[in-house]
């Protein structure tokens, strides 16, 4: 069959031709006037809410792509799992295979000959090498371990006595995980064991004494800023420091002015250099604070690592963690400097950033170290926060509310206790998880332990931006797919106590939020019959 044309425009153009093949279907068109062919088969105008579709469906091909790198994860600790339970399987045959051949080595098998006995007996040394290397391999891991046996006490004198196995029982040996690079954990030998049996070695809330093995020479005061009465006893205190202890006094360069500018007789007072920071801890033996909590978390946070134990004066609105008072100080610091005395070790939570944008998780932003608590929190934003949260890689529970307080059991009285949380006691090692403002009703304050590490992570679909601030300040903004990884720093704050740790945190709530304060009951009721009996009202 031949081509057919095509009717042709009025101007006797063939603007179209076909090829009709001989099953009739058309093989190809050319088109001669694109422009007018183009307008008549497209839309005249474009469809609307191509570029918002385009959008959510990115960003759930790459919420998509999340989930499936979560899930490739999960399926390598399986395999790792997997892997650990096949080595403790080959682990215990083995030594049931050694058990046997001790046995027959030591004549309590039945063979007939010699040439079977060897050939029952494996190499031992083989088997010894295959335990060793295992027992190693497992101490290097983190978590439990419990391949060590305690033997027998003595064994059994007659070979031909069949050994009962439920006769005594297996000991084993605990052991605290240590990711001490990773995370800046560090090993805690709490327990201990005795055939089997867990006990406690020590209460990790046992009150702790500082004893001065020399005497301090160095002391540094950090004062509330613009407060006529801090001035006037931080003079007070340096002349007396210097006069009567014979101690070097450091101050922050703003407080060295006020002091000169009032006389010439401060020149000896020392301070520091912008760069001298981070070696600071170095120089000073005591730390003095005059002012509230807010004087004694500045204190710790210009402290990157070590931080030399502190001694809090109350001279602020509320304080929880300033148990001397500013007029006794002379008596105080005279006792402190003496020794020994009690001590509170005030744990802080130590905060990397990860953005979406990072290599790997060892790109980060911080550390950023709190003594109270991190916040993150919608801020302006008229959305609901959307927080994914996870714990040691175990998810925990999507966050949606105004956000969530991540904070010490020092800062249990601040932020945290206003969002709804449980005061605790300085010296329980925990984190507190409380959600702010929840939406929902079942959602309620977790207290987690102090060896997890925490992560919270922006979903990629979060509706509004979220912010985090460290102890109320060094606020940041997280993008979708940002992530927050908080751990227990390894260098508390040690703060001196008036009494011990827990008569301040007793008298702190007591003082400072009245906690508990009612009018007592009067007592109303009938009285006891045998009462009036006795005093003859009967």
């Amino acid at each position: 069959m031949y081509p057919r044309e095509l009717p042709s425009n009025s101007n006797g153009n063939s603007n179209v031709s076909s090829l009709q093949t001989e099953n009739g279907y058309m093989d190809s068109i050319a088109l001669l006037d694109s422009e007018k062919v183009m307008t008549k088969f497209l839309p005249q105008q474009p469809i609307k809410g191509d570029d918002e579709h385009l959008i959510e469906f990115s960003e759930a091909l790459r919420t998509v792509a999340k989930a499936l790198r979560r899930v490739s994860e999960g399926k390598a600790s399986a395999v790792a799992e997997a892997a650990e339970w096949k080595r403790k399987y080959e682990l215990e045959r083995a030594r049931n295979l050694w058990k046997e051949n001790e046995e027959l080595l030591s004549g309590g098998g039945y063979c007939d000959t010699k040439s079977q006995k060897a050939e029952r007996v494996p190499n031992q040394n083989e088997m010894r090498n295959l335990v060793n290397d295992h027992s190693e391999s497992c101490c290097r891991k983190n978590g439990i371990c419990s391949h060590e046996f305690l033997k027998n006490e003595k064994a059994e004198s007659n070979p031909m006595v069949v050994h009962n196995k439920n006769a005594k029982k297996a000991s084993f040996r605990l052991q605290w995980g240590c990711n001490g690079e990773k995370n800046g954990q560090h090993m805690h030998d709490i327990v201990s064991f005795e055939r089997g049996n867990i006990t406690t070695k020590e209460r990790s809330s046992k009150q702790i004494f500082l004893t001065w093995k020399s005497q301090p020479q160095t002391v540094l005061i950090l004062t509330k800023p613009n407060s006529t009465s801090v001035r006037v006893v931080c003079a007070e205190m340096v002349r007396w420091l210097k006069d009567q202890k014979k101690i070097n006094v450091y101050v922050e360069p703003r407080v060295r002015i006020e002091l000169l500018s009032e006389s010439s007789y401060f020149n000896f007072v020392q301070t520091w250099k912008d760069d001298e920071v981070v070696l600071l801890h170095t120089k000073v033996d005591l730390v003095v604070t005059l002012g509230g909590d807010g004087t004694v978390l500045w204190a710790a946070s210009m402290f990157k690592g070590p931080v030399p134990p502190v001694v809090p004066f109350s001279l602020g609105s509320l304080g929880f963690m300033t148990p001397f008072q500013s007029e006794r100080h002379r008596e105080y610091l005279d006792a402190i400097l003496k020794g020994p005395i009690s001590i509170t070790l005030r744990h802080r939570l130590q905060c990397h950033v990860i953005r979406e944008a990072a290599k790997d998780e060892l790109e980060t932003e911080g550390p950023f170290l709190v003594l109270n608590e991190v916040t993150i929190d919608r801020g302006i934003s008229s959305f609901l926060t959307n927080l994914e949260c996870y714990c040691d890689n175990s998810f925990v529970t999507l966050v949606q509310g105004d956000g969530l307080i991540l904070s010490t059991t020092s800062g249990s009285t601040a932020y945290s206790l206003a969002a709804g949380g449980s005061m605790v006691h300085p010296q329980v090692p925990g984190i507190l998880f409380t959600p702010i403002c929840p939406h929902s009703l079942s959602f309620r304050p977790l207290i987690l332990p102090e060896y997890v590490t925490l992560r919270v992570q922006v979903p990629l679909n979060s509706r509004g931006l979220t912010w985090a601030s460290f102890d109320g300040k060094d606020r940041i903004q997280l993008e979708p797919g940002d992530a927050l990884v908080c751990s227990m720093a390894p260098w508390p704050v040690p703060t001196a106590c008036q009494v011990d740790s827990t008569s301040d945190f007793l008298h702190s709530i007591h003082d400072g939020l009245h906690w508990n304060l009612r009018k007592t009951q009067s007592f109303d009721g009938p009285q006891d019959s045998s009462l009036l009996r006795d005093n003859g009202s009967l």
